[in-house]
């Protein structure tokens, strides 16, 4: 996450996710920024939606009208306007500033892993998503990736654990399929949820003690989000969407 990307199109439909995922505060929460410098590229300028309410507005009024005030008429982006809302229930917010080099992450996450004791729920809000082989941990832009290690210490910790994922440039379905593939090998997950937006998909990982509240919650998507977020369930017998 860069602070450059607040109230962008993809923050509405993930915040608006995680407020429906929790029961609006049913599930505790502890939101992991892995905040990397802004930079000079256009990402994040994708607002325009905060100027057509008549499409946007119907999802989440209450989220919309909240970031519409903070982008638009405050002129605000920086995550640190989210954390003094109340729109995200019962969370809390690591704000630190995630850097490349190993001694750096392997403090962030030692200290981040003591601020999360306890939660429900931990989303993980990395620049890119879930690593990849071309990027090794310590390495130049690492600070953009969640690495393998630290999903599964998460979820192994006995947290639910959300995590945001950009596209590559190959098919959608294929790599999805691939993903959740990893994801339950690796984890050990009985069951993974794969929402799918027009930019990202978001991967949900329930545990044990939340998961017949969140497979409550999950259906509620096609109430409030219906053709904006497309939600999957995906078991070892059905990895596909």
């Amino acid at each position: 996450m860069k602070n450059q990307y607040f109230g962008d199109v993809n923050d509405y439909r993930k915040y608006g996710l995680i407020r429906l995922l929790t029961g609006l505060g049913q599930l505790s929460t502890s939101v992991c920024w892995m905040l990397t410098p802004d930079d000079n590229r256009t990402d994040g300028k994708y607002t325009g939606y905060l100027d057509n309410p008549a499409q946007w507005r119907k999802f989440d009024p209450v989220l919309f009208d909240k970031l519409q005030e903070l982008v638009i008429q405050e002129r605000i982006r920086n995550v640190s306007a989210i954390n003094n809302t109340d729109l995200l229930h019962s969370t809390k917010f690591y704000s630190g500033l995630l850097l490349d080099t190993n001694a750096e992450r392997a403090e962030y996450f030692e200290s981040f892993w003591q601020f999360t004791k306890g939660v429900d729920l931990i989303f993980f809000d990395p620049d890119n998503g879930i690593e990849v082989k071309s990027t090794p941990i310590g390495r130049k832009n690492s600070s953009k990736y969640i690495y393998w290690n630290e999903l599964v210490f998460a979820f192994s910790s006995n947290h639910s654990v959300l995590v945001y994922q950009h596209f590559p440039r190959i098919k959608r379905d294929v790599f999805i399929t691939n993903q959740v593939e990893n994801l339950m090998q690796r984890t050990g997950a009985e069951i993974v949820y794969s929402f799918v937006t027009a930019n990202v998909v978001l991967y949900l990982l329930p545990s044990l003690a939340n998961m017949v509240a969140i497979s409550k919650f999950v259906p509620k998507l096609s109430q409030y989000w219906n053709g904006e977020i497309k939600s999957y369930s995906h078991t070892k017998d059905k990895r596909g969407i």
